[in-house]
């Protein structure tokens, strides 16, 4: 209860949907950014050693193995920073 005796809450919905807006954007912006200078890495997401990429004569298979894992790793650490409080 606050002062006046009323039931406060700490968030109302309207500002848990902000944030979320907030986060929301700024990941599109992450990954705006990632996208636009990612071919200027040292190296290419997508074709890291240990891929596995088999071409034959008339097929090829692409499966991009520790690429995954990368992103696994990456992606669970943010959630693990963001979901710490």
């Amino acid at each position: 209860m606050d002062t006046q005796g009323c039931l406060s809450y700490p968030e109302t919905v309207g500002q848990m949907l902000g944030r979320a807006l907030i986060g929301l954007g700024l990941v599109i912006v992450v990954i705006g950014l990632a996208l636009t200078y990612a071919s200027k890495l040292p190296f290419r997401i997508g074709r890291l050693p240990g891929d596995i990429y088999i071409h034959n004569n008339n097929t090829t298979f692409y499966f991009p193995v520790v690429t995954c894992i990368l992103i696994s790793v990456l992606l669970s650490l943010v959630m693990w920073i963001f979901h710490r409080r």
